[in-house]
């Protein structure tokens, strides 16, 4: 199965991670297919950088996203609805 998650990079105590494509068999830093984007939580406010043309191309062919990845998805890259400026009353 193919699955959507984080690959750790960075060093010791200062996590930067890599969303990456990955069989669900491989090692959490191990091979991967494709690089996705890039999360680093440290910065604030923590920054995401990920290509979401190409995440909805992999959940079409029927990859799996980690519990991480996903509410990474759904925190960070869906805009909120923004509602329309009111009218100012005319004097």
């Amino acid at each position: 199965m193919v699955v959507i998650r984080l690959r750790r990079a960075g060093s010791k105590k200062r996590p930067f991670f890599r969303v990456v494509v990955t069989d669900s068999r491989a090692a959490r830093d191990s091979s991967f297919v494709e690089i996705l984007g890039h999360y680093n939580p440290r910065s604030k406010p923590a920054a995401v950088n990920i290509d979401t043309e190409r995440v909805e191309h992999w959940l079409k062919k029927g990859a799996q996203p980690s519990d991480s990845v996903r509410t990474l998805l759904a925190r960070h890259l869906t805009r909120p609805a923004v509602p329309a400026p009111a009218a100012a009353p005319a004097k």
